[in-house]
């Protein structure tokens, strides 16, 4: 199974996606860490530009072929981007879910991006002003969205994983150790 979550910084993804990934024991795909690793390994520094969703892409189709459930944490701004995980569950033959998380509350979205803290060396976290200029393209198939101003952290990664139904999960599980 692969589960996509998508939303602007600041609204809660990683902390959500991660402690979901950790509930399900799932591979986790945070698109800031594979991006901040290729930045690091160029040698100006430059742009990754769409790199890091492409390595994202393949490592998550190949766990997916393995049977492992897949959370992936990034952005996600726009369709093209969001079919493409699409296209990598079928390709794989796997069920996908969309999360998005929204921050309804303004002022609160603001605090947590103007007070986060730099988790990856050498990452450098956007402002309040482009997150607020990011091209967010609005979404036109099915998700699960999670307003992270309502729900505590705890709560939301409850609910996407009732939202995924138990039963999913522990079939993704059995078909990963039928071929251990």
């Amino acid at each position: 199974m692969l589960i996509v979550f998508s939303g602007l910084p600041g609204t809660g993804k990683t902390t959500i996606s991660q402690l979901l990934a950790r509930r399900c024991s799932a591979t986790y795909l945070r698109m800031d860490s594979i991006e901040q690793a290729m930045k690091s390994s160029m040698a100006e520094h430059g742009e990754v530009g769409i790199g890091g969703y492409l390595v994202a892409y393949q490592i998550a189709k190949a766990n997916l072929m393995l049977g492992s459930t897949v959370v992936v944490d990034a952005v996600n701004p726009v369709q093209v981007v969001r079919q493409t995980w699409r296209a990598v569950a079928e390709g794989a033959g796997s069920r996908i879910t969309e999360v998005e998380v929204v921050c309804s509350d303004p002022r609160e979205h603001r605090r947590r991006v103007e007070s986060r803290v730099a988790d990856i060396p050498g990452h450098s976290l956007p402002t309040w002003s482009a997150v607020q200029q990011l091209a967010f393209e609005p979404w036109s198939g099915e998700r699960l969205v999670i307003d992270s101003a309502i729900w505590s952290a705890a709560d939301a990664a409850a609910k996407v994983f009732e939202a995924l139904g138990n039963q999913s999960i522990s079939a993704a599980k059995r078909a990963a150790s039928a071929y251990k």
